[in-house]
């Protein structure tokens, strides 16, 4: 290393590896599937965004805001965790049931939206075949205390390791349901709209990865959605195989689509810092 700043976790963490790996795009749409599960934070969600206008714009807004907590310096995650708080700080929602209206940072609700990603990007890196061994996976989970602390939340209010991270999914669950805004989610990240011309690639290649994802929630997951949890052995294949064609792609070619943070952070620290999947599971 040169001395430059590493950034909130740097090189040698567990989360410099794991957001390389191509399967973090599945891992998005499953984190999607299961924070919409949450009535108010969905909510909040459709209450305040054009979701099924600028669903993609989202989904790249939070890849952007993970690339660059991840791998941005210090000043560049701590601005962008500033920008996160400064508009969750200025949105509410009203729950059409009670009239009661209730603000988006509720610590409840980050909790939520927090825990839905993080569990979704190491179950299906793990699932999918990444080695990772259960201290390191214990280590993610305690790292990302730190996002945790960029979007509101007090980090020592946060699960540290899996152990952890169950018992708050076990604590929430009677929460859970898929109400109206939760189902308008599924449909949208199911079936997409698109250009007619480009339905054909939505149907042979985002089904796919949306079906994926879905197939990947918890059983409780397929349970509240209504529709027959799909067999796990099955799931893992299907993970693995996944990840064993994405992983196939040169890491160079991938970290070539913008926005680049990984090359950027490769620049700045050197190559050393290069993440790559045979620095877990040692």
């Amino acid at each position: 290393m040169n001395g430059a700043d590493p950034g909130l976790f740097g090189p040698e963490s567990v989360t410099w590896q794991l957001h390389s790996d191509p399967m973090m795009w599945i891992a998005g749409v499953r984190a999607l599937h299961l924070q919409a599960l949450h009535p108010r934070a969905v909510r909040g969600v459709m209450q305040n965004s054009d979701f099924r206008r600028d669903a993609w714009g989202r989904l790249m807004r939070t890849a952007s805001f993970v690339g660059t907590t991840t791998y941005g310096t210090t000043e560049a995650a701590e601005r962008a965790g500033a920008r996160v708080r400064r508009i969750h700080r200025t949105l509410s929602a009203t729950d059409p049931d009670t009239g009661e209206r209730y603000a988006l940072d509720e610590p409840a609700l980050l909790l939520w939206v927090h825990c839905a990603e993080i569990d979704s990007y190491l179950h299906v890196a793990r699932r999918s075949g990444l080695r990772l061994t259960d201290a390191e996976a214990d280590r993610y989970i305690a790292e990302h205390r730190q996002s945790a602390r960029l979007v509101g939340l007090d980090p020592d209010a946060v699960p540290g390791d899996r152990a952890e991270m169950a018992a708050y999914f076990e604590k929430v669950r009677p929460d859970l349901a898929a109400g109206p805004e939760a189902r308008a989610v599924d449909d949208f990240l199911l079936r997409p709209p698109t250009h007619p011309l480009l339905v054909p690639a939505r149907e042979v290649l985002w089904r796919r990865v949306a079906h994926l994802a879905y197939a990947s929630l918890p059983p409780y997951a397929h349970e509240l959605y209504g529709r027959p949890a799909p067999a796990p052995a099955t799931v893992t294949r299907r993970l693995r195989l996944a990840g064993l064609l994405l992983r196939g792609i040169p890491a160079r070619a991938r970290w070539q689509l913008p926005p680049k943070h990984i090359l950027r952070a490769m620049a700045r620290l050197g190559p050393d810092a290069r993440p790559a999947p045979y620095k877990l599971g040692r």
